[in-house]
Parts: C-alpha cells; structure tokens; sequence
C-alpha cells in the first residue's frame, strides 16, 4: 500500500489521458445511447418524444444525487490515498455503498406518488402525460441500478482505474440500445411496449452494468477494502465529508432539473415541438458535453490525489492540458450544429415544422460550447479542494439566475420562439466571468499555500 499510486508519479499529459479517454468513450457510448433512445421513441411520434422531455428533469434529478454522491465520495477516497490514510479511504467507498441504497429507496417512493403529478404539471395533452408516467415510473422505481452503477464507476475511477469503469459503463449503454428497438417495437417475439419498453430497457441496461462495475471492483480494485459490515454501519463522519463535496455537487446538477423543467414550460407557451426541440438539442450536445465531463471526471481524482500529496506543478500541467483539450473537442461541437442542424434534426424523424424551429435553435446555441468547456474544467478544482460550492454558486447564477429568465424576457419581448435560444450564449459569457473570479480564489487561498 506504500506504492505511490500512477497519479503522482505518470507524466501530466499521458496521465490525463490514461484517466480521461476511457471516460470519455463510455461516455460517448452513453451519448450515443441518449440519441439513439429517443431516435426510437421519435418513431412512435412527436407526443412520446415530447412525454420523454417532460420526464427529463426528474431523470435528471436522480443522475444529480448518484453522480453528487460518488463526486464526494471520490474526492475523498482519492485525497485519502494521496494522505496514505487507507481506513478513510475504505470507509469513504463503503460509505458511498450505503448512500447508494437510501438514495433509491427515496426515489423509489417519489416514483411511485409523485411521477403523474410531475408529468402532468407541465402538460395537459393526455397522451402526453399518459406516456411521460409511463416512462417516469420504471426508470424511478427501478434505479437501484443506477445508483449502485455510478457508485461502482466512481470507486474504479478514484484509483486510477478508469479502463475498468469504462467497460462498466459501455456494457449498459450498449445493452441499453440493443433492447431499445426489442421492447419498444416489439421484436424477436418481445412484446411491443412503446415508451414504456424505453424505459425498461434502460433500467436493464444499468442494472447489468452495476453488476459489472461490482465485479471488476471485487477482483481488480485492490486499494479499497469492501465490507457488508461497513456497509451497514455508516459512519456519521465520513458521510458528512462526502456530503460536503456531494451536496454542493447535487445541488448543482439538480439546478440543471429545474431549469429544464422550467424551460420546458416557457417552451409549452409556444408549442409542443418546441418543447421537442428543446429535447432533441439535449440528447445531440450530450455528445459533445459528455467527452467534456468524462474529462472532468478523470482530472477530479488526479487533482485532489497531487493536492493531497502537495505537488503543485502537476496541478498546473494537468490543468493547462485539460482546458486546451476541452476547447478543442468542443469546438468541433460547434461546427457540426452550425454546419449541419437540418441533418442532425432528420434522425428524430423531424416534421417540416420540427426542422423551422430546431435549424436555428441548434445554430444559435451551439455558439457558447468553446465558453462552456472553460468553465466545466476549471469547475474541476472546485470540486477536487473541497470547494464545491463555488460550483454551486455558478450553476445557481447561469440557470436559475441568468438562463431562465433572460428566456422568459427574450420570449415575452420578441413573441418569438427562435429569440428564446439565445439565453444559452448570453448565460454562458456570464458564468465564464464568474467561474474565473471563483478560480482566482481558489488559486490565492489553496493552490500558492502549496
């Protein structure tokens, strides 16, 4: 266990890249997976494709509190390891295993009580909302895998071993598509179950891939020690330290839940296929964003295990690297909704007005992707120091404080659904200005105290 793990000793830029890339391709596999989703249920017609969106949020939601959960976990595990303080990091990961199970019983709860009442808040088509509590159900009551995949996934990558997460996650999204066009259309002598076989198939596919991530964690993660015992005997003082990362974490991503949801309903105000719209954009710059947050996942550990291990040029080198990658990769994002929306909104089965508000729509806020990519690295220091409520305070300003209603402002003034687009760009210039004056910070009072 004296060994120094490969995250303070592997040169900066292949380090990023042996931790990142294999996040990142599952990641994409998963992007894929969101585009090929709603592909499918684009087929069954624009009303299940619109019940989909609507149920977004609170899908959202539990991703939020899986992924704010293992970030905490994460951060600590990986700065226990470079403190070479091997009982926290253990009790950090059984911990984490813990929160995993109470955070799906909550939803399974919600699920069950709150699903119709949520869908139907944001639509009054009952086809729509029919579909969307169809589809909300299962992937609520379901969602042990979920949390137990994410969970599995983060212990993987806290040590460095993010090749084995990748196979984890590629395994479900790849079961995940495979099913789709099974359970929704009915093949292979499967019942047709429309959106509500999108949703089984999803449950599945993280179900297998939790399994998976379980397995490769017992056989190939030999710097944590996994306990059933510790597993039910949480410890107050480790969840608190998880959760002072993680809430912040939660929060964050949760913010996102809102302003979907809140987005969706000044999008109603014009059309449903605006609301569509809105959800084809999500699906395709997932393919772009999650390469970017796959980034971020691998620089959390690197970053949190160097400041552990007070090596502050390794902080410098893999964060210049990460930012110049970042701006690269979604520059290329850029250019592809620019150069071809019409073809990217055909995939979904796009009527005529469909493609008259999605054409401009892709165009107008693929602008801010350079702007973004900045942000979420940087956003990266946050959460590896233990500062994750800078975090929070940004993605409280850019969606709550500046995207909503700079929406419902520009839709109000103009009547016009394509002037709603531009509260993307003009959110995104102002969470840039303020994530620098948050990095600044952290660089004054942490990173030269190194």
């Amino acid at each position: 266990m004296e060994k120094e793990n490969k995250m303070g000793t592997m040169p900066e830029k292949r380090l990023i890249v042996s931790m990142s890339v294999p996040i990142m391709i599952s990641m994409l596999v998963q992007a894929l997976y969101n585009i090929v989703d709603s592909v499918f249920v684009a087929k069954i017609s624009e009303n299940a494709l619109t019940a989909v969106t609507l149920a977004f949020p609170m899908q959202n939601l539990l991703i939020a509190v899986g992924t704010g959960t293992g970030v905490g976990m994460n951060a600590l595990l990986s700065r226990s390891l470079g403190e070479k303080e091997f009982k926290n990091s253990d009790a950090a990961a059984n911990n984490g295993i813990f929160l995993a199970i109470i955070s799906f019983l909550v939803f399974m709860v919600i699920g069950i009580f709150g699903a119709g009442p949520f869908i139907a808040s944001q639509s009054d088509n009952p086809e729509i909302v029919k579909l969307g509590t169809e589809y909300l159900q299962v992937v609520m009551c379901f969602s042990l895998g979920l949390f137990f995949q994410i969970c599995f996934e983060r212990l993987l990558q806290s040590t460095g071993l993010t090749v084995l997460s990748m196979f984890s996650q590629l395994t479900g999204a790849i079961v995940n598509i495979i099913l789709d066009p099974i359970l929704i259309f009915g093949l292979l002598g499967a019942p047709k179950l429309g959106v509500r076989g999108a949703a089984i198939a999803t449950v599945i596919g993280q179900s297998i891939a939790c399994i998976v991530g379980l397995t490769l964690n017992v056989k190939k993660n030999k710097e944590i020690n996994f306990s059933l015992k510790a597993v039910f005997s949480p410890k107050g003082s480790i969840i608190k330290q998880i959760y002072f990362v993680g809430v912040p974490s939660i929060i964050m991503v949760s913010i996102g839940s809102i302003m979907t949801y809140l987005m969706d309903l000044i999008l109603m105000g014009f059309s449903s296929t605006a609301v569509a719209v809105f959800g084809v954009y999500f699906k395709l710059q997932s393919f772009f964003f999650m390469p970017i947050f796959g980034l971020n996942n691998g620089l959390v550990p690197v970053l949190a295990y160097n400041y552990g291990a007070k090596k502050r040029s390794r902080i410098d080198n893999s964060l210049h690297f990460s930012v110049k990658l970042a701006i690269v990769i979604m520059c290329c994002g850029t250019l592809v909704f620019e150069l071809i929306p019409k073809t990217l909104l055909s995939m979904f089965s796009a009527t005529d007005n469909m493609v008259s508000i999605g054409v401009p729509a892709l165009r107008i806020i693929a602008v801010h992707f350079p702007v973004a990519a900045i942000s979420i690295v940087l956003s990266s220091t946050f959460m590896a120091f233990a500062k994750s409520y800078y975090s929070l305070i940004v993605s409280v300003m850019r969606q709550i404080g500046v995207l909503v209603p700079v929406a419902y402002i520009l839709g109000k003034i103009t009547g016009n659904v394509n002037a709603v687009w531009w509260c993307f760009p003009i959110a995104e210039v102002v969470s840039l200005i303020v994530t620098l004056f948050c990095f600044n910070r952290i660089k004054k009072t942490v990173l030269d105290k190194i």
